[in-house]
C-alpha cells in the first residue's frame, strides 16, 4: 500500500505542477494557441510515439481486448477531455483559485464514490466504506476552506465578480469537475484490457501505459475537436507559423509531459491499494495535487499582496487535505487487514 501512496504522489507533484508552464507563455498569445498543441501532445502525439516503445504488441493487445474492452474507457476518457475543455471555460468567469477548488471537490467527490458506487456497493455501509466516505468528506472540508481563501485573496485585491457571470462560473466550475473526474471511472473499466496486456507478457509498468493510453485517446475526441474549433472561428492557425510560436509550443509539451507523468503514475499506484483502490487513490491524488498547487502559488508570488486572513484559510485547507489523505489511508488499511 505504501508504495501505492508513494505513486499517487509522484504524479500529484506533476498534476499540481504541469500548468506552471503556461505561467511563462507571452500574454498576447491565444488560448488555443497554447493548449491546442498541449492537448494534441496529451491525447494523440505521445501515445502514438510512446506507446509501441513501451507496450510489447502494443497495437495487437488493442486488438485482442476488442470493442468490449474499449468502449467504457472510451466513453468515460471523451467526458474526461470535455471537463478540461468546461474547467477552461470557468476560469474566464470566477477565476483560476476559485475555479480550481470547485473543481477539485467535484473530481474527489465523485471520482472516489462512483467507482465504489458502480463496482462495490456493498463497500459502502461497511466500516471502511464509512472511514473512506469520512476521508472524502475532510478532503472536501478542505478544498472548501482553499475556496473560501481564494475568495478572500480576490476581495483583498478587489477585482471580485458579483455580476450573473459569477453564478454561472460557479456551475462551469462544478459541471467540470464532475466530467473530469470521469477518469477515475473510466481507470476502474480498465481491468479487462490490462488482463489482455498482461497476457501478452507485459509488466505491471507497460500495463498501466496500455490504460491509460485508451482514455487519452477518448479525450482526444472532446479535447482536440474543441481547440480545432476554436482555431478556425477565431482564424489563429496562422500563429503557428508567427514569431515567438516556438515558445508556446515548447511550453504546451513541458506541460503534456507533466500532465501525462501525473496520470501514469495515478495508473501504475492505484491498483496497489487493494480492491477500492480507484476510490481511495482519486481522492489522495487530488488532494495532494492541490497540495503542490498552492505550494507552486506560494513560490510564484500568486499570493503576493493577499490578506493576511486569507493566506491563513489556505493554510488551514492544505493542513485539512493532508488529514482527508490520512483517513482515506486508514480506510483502505481496514481493507487490507
Amino acid at each position: 500500500m505504501l508504495i501505492g501512496f508513494v505513486y499517487l504522489l509522484l504524479g500529484a507533484a506533476c498534476g499540481g505542477s504541469f500548468g506552471l508552464p503556461s505561467k511563462y507563455v507571452r500574454k498576447e498569445t491565444p488560448w488555443e494557441n497554447l493548449w491546442g498543441p498541449f492537448f494534441f501532445v496529451v491525447t494523440i502525439a505521445m501515445p502514438v510515439v510512446v506507446g509501441p516503445l513501451l507496450v510489447k504488441d502494443f497495437f495487437a493487445v488493442y486488438a485482442a481486448a476488442g470493442w468490449g474492452g474499449l468502449v467504457i474507457p472510451l466513453v468515460f476518457g471523451l467526458l474526461w477531455g470535455a471537463g478540461s475543455m468546461t474547467l477552461g471555460m470557468s476560469f474566464a468567469f470566477i477565476g483560476l483559485s476559485l475555479a480550481y477548488s470547485l473543481n477539485y471537490g467535484a473530481q474527489i467527490v465523485f471520482g472516489a464514490v462512483a467507482p465504489m458506487a458502480l463496482h462495490n456497493p456493498e463497500k459502502i455501509l461497511t466500516a471502511q466504506g464509512a472511514v473512506i466516505l469520512a476521508g472524502v468528506v475532510v478532503c472536501l472540508l478542505g478544498v472548501i476552506i482553499s475556496g473560501r481563501a481564494g475568495i478572500l485573496k480576490e476581495k483583498s485585491a478587489g477585482v471580485v465578480d458579483k455580476s450573473p457571470a459569477m453564478f454561472k462560473g460557479l456551475i462551469l466550475a462544478v459541471v467540470s469537475g464532475v466530467l473530469c473526474a470521469c477518469y477515475g471511472v473510466a481507470a476502474s473499466y480498465t481491468g479487462p484490457l490490462g488482463d489482455v496486456a498482461a497476457k501478452h507478457g507485459n509488466e505491471a509498468w507497460r500495463v498501466s501505459a496500455v490504460t491509460t493510453i485508451i482514455i487519452l485517446w477518448g479525450g482526444a475526441i472532446s479535447s482536440c475537436l474543441y481547440c480545432g474549433f476554436k482555431l478556425t472561428k477565431n482564424g489563429t492557425w496562422k500563429n503557428f507559423t508567427a514569431p515567438g510560436a516556438g515558445l508556446a509550443l515548447g511550453l504546451a509539451v513541458a506541460m503534456a509531459l507533466l500532465h501525462n507523468g501525473a496520470i501514469y503514475f495515478f495508473n501504475l499506484g492505484f491498483p496497489r491499494l487493494g480492491k477500492l483502490g480507484v476510490s481511495v487513490g482519486y481522492a489522495a491524488f487530488m488532494s495532494f495535487a492541490i497540495i503542490v498547487g498552492n505550494l507552486h502559488g506560494f513560490r510564484t508570488g500568486e499570493w503576493k499582496g493577499a490578506s493576511r486572513q486569507s493566506v491563513t484559510w489556505i493554510g488551514a485547507g492544505i493542513v485539512i487535505l493532508i488529514l482527508g489523505v490520512c483517513v482515506l489511508a486508514a480506510g483502505n488499511a481496514i481493507g487490507q487487514e
